[in-house]
């Protein structure tokens, strides 16, 4: 892309460049939490079905035995 623009004679000037002030321990730390939040997730939602399932099948049960 920059060599488009040097051929035709236009400047490029990046006005958003971020400075990296993150060390090494803090990207793993953030990695490792992002990790957990994820497997914690998939864990409660997992179990959420679980539950459901059960009340869906305790009301089935109810409803059977009160006809």
């Amino acid at each position: 892309m920059f060599a488009v623009c040097e051929a035709k004679d236009v400047a490029v000037l990046i006005i958003n460049q971020g400075v990296d002030t993150t060390t090494f321990e803090e990207d793993l730390a953030s990695d490792v939490l992002e990790i957990i939040t994820v497997f914690s997730a998939r864990l409660y939602g997992s179990r959420s079905r679980k539950n459901k399932k059960l009340l869906d099948g305790v009301k089935q049960a109810v409803e059977a035995a009160s006809c």
